[in-house]
């Protein structure tokens, strides 16, 4: 036996409970404990808490597939389409918007029962050209014969390394009919377990040409979402799935080459989603300290130079703020970008670090300088 898949059992998959179970309970507290923190922010830092969120998980499930997604492009289309003000849209390409369309979707509406023709649409949205890089690939159906055997590979040509071959195209149906049919009325299982059970199951049947591992994401985020009781993301599994890469392809591999007992992926599987609310604990703390800066920041008659700058500095912007740079930013001359950030520095919205002349550049005050920054101007 090869492939987990043409296993006799397959896919009637089994783990250890008792295993799983002290795990299961200790995240469903971890989760509860988070979603009742982000609860007590209020509507507009729940907001914005769950904008980051959503925006690291399109960004990162893309970048797994070494689709590399613009942040801000990615950000400016999920505040769009909900509407949120984030004082400034950037234009949005549409393999953008169309990998934010699927997520959304898939988190938002996650109540609306999956279907085929619901895969369809967000395997069209991935790939609004129907190709694949420089390659023609079937949109709204599952991959045809014609496109011979499905195989993840590696290595230089002549010495290609088969990781993983899916089932045979003639199978499809059958095989998207019982995933669905579990996926909406399957046994009662706990939420996060579904989610983990539902990624190795979509992964593996490997129904579409491209994209799977983006769907099979947005699959186990819809799982986690109806789990959640919210439409709102608080925490980004597909964010710690790329940062433990190399490991979730060894643990997949792994699987898929073994039997139906899918115990080992699930521990992982946990395990990362655990990690994934540990790190969600630093983009509150983010979240927290953006609200404090704006209380601080709002107290000032600032231009819409000014706050485009903070904004960015604000959100993830890379190294410290020069004159140069905030120039581009507010498309100024470098002599108002200077009495803007001589303004903004006077009122301890921004900080001069050490190094002066060519190289003066500013950084945004620490969380325990915003009591006092400014105090002494």
């Amino acid at each position: 036996m090869a492939w987990i898949h043409e296993h006799k059992d397959w896919p009637q998959f089994f783990w250890d409970d008792a295993a799983l179970s002290p795990v299961l309970a200790d995240l469903g507290r971890r989760q509860g404990r988070l979603l009742g923190r982000m609860e007590a922010l209020g509507f507009e830092l729940r907001r914005e808490a769950s904008l980051q969120m959503l925006t690291a998980d399109v960004v990162k499930s893309s970048a797994i597939e070494n689709e590399f997604l613009n942040p801000e492009e990615v950000r400016s289309s999920i505040a769009r389409r909900l509407g949120i003000d984030i004082g400034g849209l950037v234009p949005v390409g549409r393999e953008v918007d169309g990998v934010v369309e699927m997520m959304l979707d898939a988190t938002q509406n996650h109540a609306t029962p999956l279907t085929a023709e619901r895969l369809f649409d967000w395997h069209a949205a991935l790939f609004p050209t129907a190709r694949s890089g420089m390659h023609r690939i079937t949109v709204g159906g599952w991959r045809p014969d014609a496109a011979g055997p499905m195989q993840v590979v590696s290595g230089p040509i002549g010495k290609e390394k088969v990781h993983f071959e899916a089932p045979a195209a003639s199978r499809l149906d059958d095989e998207m009919a019982v995933f669905l049919t579990w996926f909406e009325a399957g046994p009662d299982i706990d939420p996060i377990l579904k989610a983990g059970v539902a990624h190795l199951w979509f992964v593996t049947i490997h129904p579409f040409e491209d994209g799977n591992g983006r769907i099979a994401r947005a699959i186990a985020d819809m799982a986690l979402a109806r789990g959640d009781g919210t439409k709102e993301r608080f925490y980004s599994m597909s964010a710690q799935i790329e940062a433990e890469r190399k490991a979730y392809y060894r643990h997949l591999e792994r699987q898929q080459r073994a039997s139906v007992d899918i115990t080992d992926w699930l521990a992982w599987f946990l395990g990362c989603l655990g990690r994934a609310i540990d790190n969600a604990e630093a983009a509150l703390a983010a979240v927290l300290f953006k609200a404090r800066f704006w209380d601080k920041a709002n107290r000032q008659p600032l231009n819409d130079r000014q706050r485009r700058a903070l904004n960015r500095m604000l959100d993830g912007f890379k190294g410290d703020m020069t004159n140069a740079k905030y120039a581009k930013i507010a498309k100024c001359s470098a002599d108002t970008a200077l009495r803007d950030i001589r303004d903004l520095s006077a009122e301890g919205l921004l900080i001069q670090n050490p190094a002066a002349g060519r190289s003066t550049s500013y950084r945004l005050p620490r969380a325990e300088e915003l009591g006092r920054a400014g105090e002494a101007s």
